[in-house]
Order: structure tokens, then C-alpha cells, then sequence
């Protein structure tokens, strides 16, 4: 059985190599058409560049969410909590039961600032909150797509929030650098109009095809209660500017603020904060804010057996004044975060994308972003970066480090073939590669990333190897006296099994990474289709065009083609 199998595989591949020699022979009697072909064929392909995009690396559907919510500057953590459980409800109502796995809810600030400073949260205020939400391993629905209704539904179900989708992912995490978007547009300057200006620059960018959740990460508007003490009358009444601001912090944020107090519980050796404060119940209005309680100055006096270190009133301290006599209340406006690179104040414009790579949407910021850094005032600058700035230089550096590999292997070859000629003719099925390269991106709706450039490299790699084992067996004929036609064609005859196998041993096993199976496929998808369709069009230019350059290169005495038995 086996046999037989050999047998009729072995007859089947001789009829295919006959008719392989048959059509090679025709290319070489019309090179020039061949060559005109080769060269059109490259070009055409040349003008897919700008209709493939780039990405920095491709997207994984990791089954995750991370959405933050910011609701209106000033919203009290409890009100917020009221409006991130209304958008809990309507993400419940978007994911069907069967495919979420659950719904976790971060609001308001960490309690740790070596959380805050080592994470890449835009949470700034008790307004923010961070909302994890998983999907079960096996969800029909794309993550994306789950995204993109969330998008659409929330903005129109509560349009006095801003939402925006963050990396939930790890890759993507890293990719940003610590920002918590790909695209960070800087105004960077001490103007005071700057943030007017970043506001106009939003507008304009929310305006680009591609771009998503696009909005201002500083604000600067945040309400806020300003007391101003008449210090004259609270010197009257025996009361310092510390004794109004420690007891207004005591009564409204605990004695934490003034006079940490920690105690150890035997039982589980956890450390528990002792804070005194008035029960915020009590302090629904602005009139009650105004009632609070000043306390009167201590001293340590040793004659009615006072003690410094505890702060026992004095005897002969007047009772306690409320707020409202010493100090008058006034509204005003504060930012809530303040940013500054590299010493010089920022505001930053954090931008996603959708349905568009991010190369592409990020030249039509780079346009818009060139408009107005004609009119910006002195002193301010406009810098673009976040994972854009990262993916172009990535991509400058594979690009020159493609270019310096095609010259060394160049330079190589020379080396070794002692000639200038045959490397030159083995390097023509390069062109061929990047051409594959291309239209297997451009089919499969691909962009360029580091997988595929990579992808690129490998493919490079085996079609240099193939020609070789075409070149090398022609110059071996051409020592016993064939011509460069002849050997030409000879080569090309004699070597089809071994280009083809090695040719096609790569194309079978980076088909299963070509189709992005298992949990996070879709990594290393490109790097498998770019070498599929790099080695499908660089083999048939080893069998037809390397030849014919060969023996273009090599022969200027040119007759007709014996066919071997």
C-alpha cells in the first residue's frame, strides 16, 4: 500500500516536473517579457503599502474589559458608586448571562499611592472609577464587538460621563509604556491658554476617522469650599489659623489628617487606624459645615496640671466657637491634577482607536496636529507619544536592520562565490518575497507589525537559500561545458524537488499560526501569513525568474534549449 502510494505520488510529481521544464523553457526563450512581468508584478504590489496600516503589534481578544468611568468633577464616592452601578446594569443587559463571568468595581482613589504612581489608571478623583469585566473562556461574541455597542449605548444612556476602554490586556499594557491610551497628544507649556487649546485640539481629533474615546485627561474645574479666617476676630476669641484648619480636617476627613492613631489587634496582628470624625450624616449642608466645632487652644500648664504632650485645654479657654464666626465660606474652582514632563507643565489628549490600524489614524493626527502647531503661542509645544512614537521607532529600527541583513548577506555571498555576480542573481527572488509578503497581508486584512516584519526576515531567509541551490547547480553545469541557457535550465529541472519541499515544509508549519488558533492566536498570526505568502511568490520567482536573470547575467552566446530525457 505504501508502495503504491510512493509510486503514484513519484509519477504524478515527474508529469508536474515536465511540464515545469516545459514552461521554463518558454520563459527563457522570452526573458524580456519575463523580466518586464517580474518588475510589473513588484510595483503593483509596491502600491498595497498604503492600503495594509500599521500596528505596533496585533490586537488579542484576551476575553477582557477594562472600562473607566468618570463621572461629573466633584461627584462624591457615594454618588459614584450609585452611577457606576447603573452602568453595571446596562453592561449586564449588553453581555448576555451565559458569556459574562463577572464584574469587578474599583472607585474612587487606591488607598496606597504605590498603587496610584505604579499603575497606569487615570483615576484622579472619588469621580473615577475603574470596571474589570471577564468574559467566560468560550464567548461567541467577539470582545471587540462587545466594545464597540458599549461605546455607542453608554454615551447615549449617560452623557454626563466620560467612558473610555482601556489595555486589559498585558501586552497592550506594556506596549503603552504606563499611559493609559496608544496615543498621548501633550500640549507642554506654561501659557495659560493651553488648556483651551488642548480642549480645541480634542475636538479636532475626535473628528479623525478611527479615533475613539478622545478627551482630556486633566481637570482643572473641580468645585471646591474655600474658609477664609478673619484672623483678627479669631485672635480675639483666643484661636489660632491651625486650630480652625485641624478642626474643620478632624471633623471632615478624620483625625488621620492631624493626628494618626494605629492599634494592633493581639488576635490577627492587623494593624486598625483609630480615627475620630463627625459622621458624615450629619453633614448634608453647608449650614452644618458651618456649625463645626473649633476647638479651643491647648497649652501644658503645670499649676492646674497641664501636660504639653497631651494638650490639656487651658482652665480659663473660652467655650468653643463654631466655623461660621470665624471664618466666611466661599466657592471656587481647583484643578485635580496637575502634570508636568520634564519640569514643564502638560495637559494630555488620550485617544484609542477603532476599525482602523494605528499608523494610519495616527498621519492624520500628525496633519492636524501639524495645523496647529502654526498658531501655538511661545513657549508651547505639541508632542505626540505614547505607543505611536514607540511603533515608529520600532519600525525604523527592523527597517534599517532589514536593509543591513540584505547587505551582509550580500556581502557574504560575494565571499563565499568569489564573484559580485551570483549573489546578485541570487537576490532576485527578494523582490519576489516582499511581493508575496504583501498580498498575503493585504488578503488576510493584516497590518504591518512586529510578528510580520519578523515573519518578513524568515522568509527572506529561506528564499536566499532556495535560489542558492538553483545558482550553485548551474554553475556546476556550466563547468562541464553546458551554457548559461542550458544550465539555466538545467538547474532549474534538477533542483524543483528540494526548493519545493523546503519551500513547502515552511508554507505547512506556519499554517496552523497562519490561522491564529488557540488562546491568543491572533499574537502570532502575522508572522505566519507573512511567511506563507512570502515563500509562495519568492519560490515561483527562484524557478522562473532566477533562471532567467542567470542566464541573462551569464550568457551572451544564446541557442536553443535541450530538453533532458
Amino acid at each position: 500500500m505504501v508502495w503504491r502510494v510512493y509510486h503514484a505520488f513519484n509519477r504524478r510529481f515527474e508529469q508536474f516536473r515536465d511540464r515545469y521544464h516545459t514552461a521554463l523553457e518558454a520563459a527563457l526563450r522570452h526573458r524580456r517579457l519575463v523580466a518586464l512581468a517580474a518588475v510589473v508584478f513588484v510595483a503593483v504590489s509596491a502600491c498595497l503599502i498604503p492600503f495594509i496600516g500599521q500596528d505596533f503589534f496585533p490586537r488579542v481578544d484576551a476575553g477582557q474589559i477594562r472600562l473607566h468611568v468618570r463621572a461629573p468633577a466633584g461627584t462624591r464616592i457615594e454618588e459614584t458608586e450609585q452611577f457606576v452601578a447603573s452602568v453595571d446594569r446596562l453592561v449586564r443587559a449588553i453581555i448576555p448571562p451565559a458569556e459574562l463571568a463577572g464584574i469587578l468595581d474599583n472607585i474612587g482613589l487606591p488607598n496606597s499611592q504605590i498603587n496610584l504612581s505604579t499603575s497606569d489608571t487615570p483615576t484622579i478623583s472619588a469621580a473615577d472609577a475603574e470596571v474589570l469585566i471577564s468574559l467566560v473562556p468560550d464567548h461567541r461574541t467577539s470582545t471587540w464587538d462587545y466594545i464597540k455597542t458599549m461605546r455607542r449605548q453608554l454615551r447615549t444612556a449617560f452623557p454626563q460621563g466620560t467612558f473610555s476602554f482601556g489595555s486589559a490586556d498585558i501586552v497592550s499594557q506594556i506596549l503603552n509604556f504606563g499611559i493609559p491610551a496608544p496615543i498621548d497628544i501633550q500640549v507642554v507649556g506654561r501659557d495659560p491658554g493651553n488648556y483651551a487649546l488642548a480642549q480645541r485640539l480634542a475636538d479636532e481629533v475626535r473628528g479623525v476617522r478611527g479615533t475613539v474615546d478622545v478627551r482630556v485627561q486633566q481637570v482643572i474645574a473641580a468645585p471646591e469650599l474655600s474658609f477664609d479666617v478673619d484672623r483678627t476676630r479669631a485672635a480675639l476669641l483666643g484661636l489660632t489659623q491651625q486650630n480652625v484648619a485641624t478642626s474643620v480636617l478632624t471633623s471632615l476627613s478624620s483625625t488621620v489628617q492631624a493626628a494618626p492613631n494605629y492599634w494592633l489587634s493581639p488576635k490577627n496582628g492587623i494593624v486598625y487606624g483609630l480615627v475620630v470624625q463627625t459622621p458624615p450624616i450629619r453633614v448634608t449642608s453647608l449650614d452644618e459645615v458651618n456649625a463645626t466645632t473649633i476647638g479651643s487652644p491647648t497649652v501644658g500648664d503645670n499649676a492646674d496640671g497641664g501636660d504639653p504632650s497631651r494638650g490639656v485645654p487651658l482652665a480659663s479657654a473660652p467655650p468653643p466657637e463654631v466655623l461660621g464666626n470665624v471664618a466666611s465660606m466661599r466657592r471656587s474652582t481647583i484643578p485635580l491634577e496637575v502634570s508636568h514632563y520634564n519640569v514643564q507643565p502638560v495637559f494630555d489628549i488620550f485617544a484609542a482607536t477603532q476599525d482602523r490600524d494605528l499608523g494610519g489614524v495616527a498621519t492624520d493626527i500628525d496633519h492636524v496636529l501639524q495645523a496647529a502647531r502654526a498658531k501655538l503661542p511661545r513657549g508651547t509645544q505639541i508632542v505626540m507619544r505614547g505607543q505611536v512614537r514607540n511603533m515608529r521607532d520600532s519600525f525604523a529600527g527592523l527597517g534599517a536592520g532589514l536593509a543591513f541583513a540584505i547587505l551582509l548577506v550580500y556581502l557574504l555571498m560575494v565571499v563565499n562565490f568569489q564573484s559580485w555576480s551570483d549573489p546578485y542573481i541570487i537576490i532576485m527572488a527578494l523582490p519576489g518575497a516582499l511581493a508575496g509578503i504583501l498580498w498575503a497581508l493585504f488578503a488576510t486584512h493584516t497590518t504591518f507589525s512586529v510578528p510580520s516584519l519578523m515573519g518578513a526576515i524568515m522568509a527572506m531567509g529561506v528564499a536566499t537559500a532556495n535560489s542558492i541551490l538553483l545558482v550553485t547547480f548551474a554553475n556546476d553545469r556550466l563547468q562541464v561545458g553546458r551554457t548559461a541557457l542550458e544550465a539555466a535550465a538545467d538547474a532549474g529541472y534538477t533542483r524543483l524537488r528540494p526548493v519545493i519541499m523546503t519551500a513547502l515544509a515552511m508554507i505547512i508549519g506556519m499554517l496552523p499560526m497562519a490561522l491564529g488558533l488557540g488562546e491568543g492566536g491572533e499574537q502570532n498570526a502575522p508572522l505566519g501569513r507573512a511567511v506563507i505568502g512570502g515563500l509562495m511568490i519568492a519560490t515561483a520567482f527562484t524557478l522562473f525568474v532566477v533562471p532567467v536573470v542567470y542566464s541573462v547575467v551569464r550568457g551572451r552566446n544564446v541557442r536553443p534549449v535541450e530538453v533532458r530525457a
